[in-house]
């Protein structure tokens, strides 16, 4: 059953099981009044009786006259008796006994007593007079009560179903009308295909659950679609940068096996062999590192890290294990914390890289990193001694496997850039690439403030 048959169904069982409790105390309620009201009547009957046959001597023609047109009405089955102190029938033309003494003894000793007998409603009363105690019993069955509460059940039946019928017509509408943006959703979830993992679903301004749901989607789709760039970048670039070594090994091992040759040419062989060997090695895995860190990425946990202790931590693993001179200069006002949210690893994979291209390309010169603060932004400056990168190829450098290492005779996959790219955007940063008033070249990282 769809969702919006059963929202449908719950709701029609709900408010008609509401309906049909408050039908139910409606009829009971009427039941009862009716009941009381025919009792009440039938009490009067035992007056108007005791004042006609009990007290006739005592009142004027013109009184009894009064009386009687008060019991005009006869009641359908009606039976009235006036019992003596004998317990016997009298001042009635009919003498026979129709309630038994058990009744009348409690109608004395109760002064008032009123029961049903299966459909009929029974009245008693002890009635004091000049001539007597009496007992007065009047029985009658309530025949418009009965055809009153036939005709409101008939009318509560067809007011119930047609109500229920309504109600589930309603909620139907209801239904739909509110599941509408699922049924939206549906409808542009069937258009995602590997095609197009860019797409995203419409989010609308509403707080509600469905709007929640393409929240997420959105950003299963963000995961998804970085995973499968990851995919196709891997094996395109793996592809591209892999067959040229492969190629010339193919092609260098090919040549030797031409013709014998001496052990020198061969060991020149395996040296070239060697080589590409190398350099395919440093390929791949330069290649598997940036797989390894996509993934970590997407799944990265964030926390509250301070630049400027990361950066003494990075000044002294470059001082210990590289021997390289990195000066660091806090340029942040006394008392200032500059925390980040960030991962910690990897934005130190991210600033060495960095570190490591500006020692490269200024021949190993002293390399400064500086800490400012602007517009609620951390800035931490990579200046070296180098050429500096030409305006034409600010966003090529940023691009997996660019390098211009072989022009200086430096060793490099090109993958360093890109990388620390990768992570400063992923934490909500940019980087850009300047040049100082000293003409150095500068690369600047711009981090928002915790």
């Amino acid at each position: 059953m769809k969702i919006k048959d059963r929202i449908a169904l719950y709701f029609t069982l709900i408010s008609t099981s509401m309906l049909f409790a408050v039908l139910c105390m409606v009829y009971f309620t009427f039941m009862k009044f009716l009941q009381a009201d025919f009792f009440e009547r039938l009490t009067d009957r035992t007056m108007v009786t005791a004042k006609l046959y009990l007290e006739a001597d005592e009142m004027s023609r013109d009184a009894l006259s009064s009386v009687r047109h008060q019991y005009l009405q006869k009641l359908k089955g009606e039976v009235i008796r006036i019992y003596n102190s004998r317990d016997r029938a009298t001042f009635i033309g009919d003498s026979a006994q129709y309630w038994t003494k058990a009744t009348i003894d409690r109608v004395r000793n109760q002064k008032h007593l009123q029961y049903k007998d299966g459909e009929r409603q029974v009245v008693g009363i002890y009635y004091k007079d000049n001539q007597g105690d009496f007992v007065i019993l009047a029985s009658a069955t309530d025949q418009g009560t009965h055809n009153r509460l036939e005709k409101l059940l008939k009318i509560m039946v067809v007011t119930f179903v047609s109500i229920s019928i309504i109600v589930l017509l309603l909620s139907r509408w209801v239904a739909v009308k509110m599941l509408k943006p699922l049924k939206k959703f549906m409808g542009e979830v069937k258009q995602v295909g590997s095609e197009n993992l860019a797409f995203r679903v419409e989010e609308n301004q509403t707080k509600d659950e469905i709007n929640l749901i393409a929240q997420s989607f959105n950003h299963l789709m963000e995961e998804l679609e970085q995973a499968f760039i990851l995919q196709k970048t891997f094996v395109a670039n793996a592809s591209h940068e892999l067959r040229t070594p492969v190629t010339r090994m193919m092609m260098t091992a090919e040549l030797a096996l031409l013709k014998e040759r001496d052990v020198q040419a061969y060991q020149k062989v395996i040296q070239s062999i060697l080589d590409d060997a190398e350099n395919m090695e440093h390929i791949i895995n330069g290649l598997l590192a940036l797989a390894k860190m996509d993934l970590e990425l997407i799944n990265s946990q964030l926390s509250a890290v301070r630049l400027d202790e990361l950066l003494i931590k990075i000044q002294s693993d470059w001082q210990l294990h590289h021997h390289q001179q990195l000066d660091i200069q806090n340029l942040l006002e006394n008392g200032s914390i500059p925390l980040v949210s960030v991962n910690a690893v990897l934005l130190q994979i991210a600033i060495d890289n960095m570190i490591s291209n500006a020692f490269k390309f200024s021949g190993n010169q002293q390399v400064l990193v500086e800490l400012e603060y602007s517009h609620h932004q951390f800035l931490v400056k990579i200046i070296d001694q180098g050429p500096g990168i030409p305006p034409s190829a600010h966003e090529e450098v940023f691009k997996p496997f660019y390098t211009k290492s072989a022009e200086i005779g430096q060793k490099g996959e090109g993958m360093g850039l890109y990388m620390a790219n990768k992570i400063i955007t992923l934490f909500k940063g940019k980087i850009e690439i300047s040049v100082t008033a000293n003409q150095q070249n500068c690369l600047t990282i711009y981090l928002p403030q915790l």
